[in-house]
């Protein structure tokens, strides 16, 4: 296997899932002071949009206004040892910045040494020749408050100065055992490392039906950062997490106030038009051969994300 090649996901001797560490983490900053100023035209964004966590950069730029700022291309849904390669397909297509055939040449040209797996959202410098960071915390917080110059006139404030605390707090609760929740579910290479895994993320998933009965949005009375951190696995949960996961104690469906919630943000312009389920269901059940060895995609489910979701009319925001 070569080099950096895509691996299975790694588990500990437990047998429960261990994320790999993003290595690549400089940071872009509005003054340079990081030695990679924003700038408009200068840096391109690599995703998939069968990744959550791709996902999410997609929604904050669209949100910001920042797509003449930041271009951005799409890789293939498959992914195979080689990792996510650049082909012509619908909804992604070649690379048009450096000609790369696979992500993993972007991670090379950047690091000759580099050993891991090779992940999106990661984003390129045009003017450096190389990666500037994967760490994909960092790149809608930086798009949020490193672009601000060039985000459109009414670009909403995503991560408010008075509300971090609160946001950097939830957004740590929902990523041990919702975002991250569902991988250490599906990847768990025990029994009891799944268990654990499955009764924290519903755990958590109770604990933000509550909350969300009691408020339209995770924190303060607007959209956060937070909200898009969680409307990404939410997107994926009945389609590919219930089932490829193992995730089935409940489905979205079955929480009328998370999957209203959830209804509420895809109908809003910048969420339902960057969801594709075609992409999402390809990549996890054609990829994850060690889960679907068939790599056979199921038909549904069925699902009306543009029903009414019951929040504006009893909630503000």
């Amino acid at each position: 296997m070569a080099l950096g090649a895509q691996v299975p996901a790694e588990t500990n001797a437990a047998g429960a899932f261990v994320r790999q560490e993003y290595s690549i983490r400089d940071r872009i900053t509005a003054d340079g002071s990081s030695g990679f100023p924003a700038e408009p035209g200068r840096y391109h964004l690599y995703v998939s949009l069968a990744c959550p966590w791709a996902h999410r950069s997609i929604i904050v730029r669209g949100l910001l206004g920042l797509e003449s700022v930041i271009s951005m291309s799409v890789v293939d849904p498959i992914r195979d040892e080689r990792g996510w390669a650049f082909r012509d397909g619908p909804g992604y297509s070649h690379d048009p910045v450096n000609g790369f055939a696979f992500l993993s040449e972007a991670y090379l040209a950047t690091d000759p040494g580099y050993v891991g797996r090779y992940t999106v959202p990661c984003i390129w410098d045009r003017v450096a020749g190389r990666l500037v960071t994967n760490n994909y915390p960092d790149i809608t917080i930086d798009f949020e408050t490193q672009f601000r110059a060039f985000q459109r006139p009414d670009a909403p404030d995503l991560y408010p100065e008075a509300l971090r605390p609160e946001i950097d707090a939830i957004n740590k609760l929902i990523y041990e055992d919702v975002n991250n929740g569902v991988y250490k579910a599906g990847f768990a290479a025990s029994q009891s490392a799944y268990d654990a895994a499955v009764d924290a993320l519903f755990a958590r998933l109770d604990w933000l039906e509550a909350r969300l009965a009691q408020q339209r949005f995770l924190v303060g009375e607007q959209l956060t950062e937070a909200d898009i951190r969680l409307f990404t696995t939410l997107a994926r949960f009945d389609a590919v997490y219930v089932g490829h996961f193992k995730c089935n104690l409940r489905r979205l469906i079955d929480y009328p106030n998370l999957c209203g919630y959830a209804r509420d943000l895809y109908q809003r312009p910048g969420f339902g038009e960057t969801v594709n389920f075609d992409h999402i269901k390809r990549h996890y059940y054609m990829t994850h051969d060690q889960i679907n060895p068939t790599r056979i995609v199921p038909k549904g489910p069925i699902a009306d994300w543009n029903a009414a979701h019951g929040r504006g009319d009893r909630m503000t925001g």
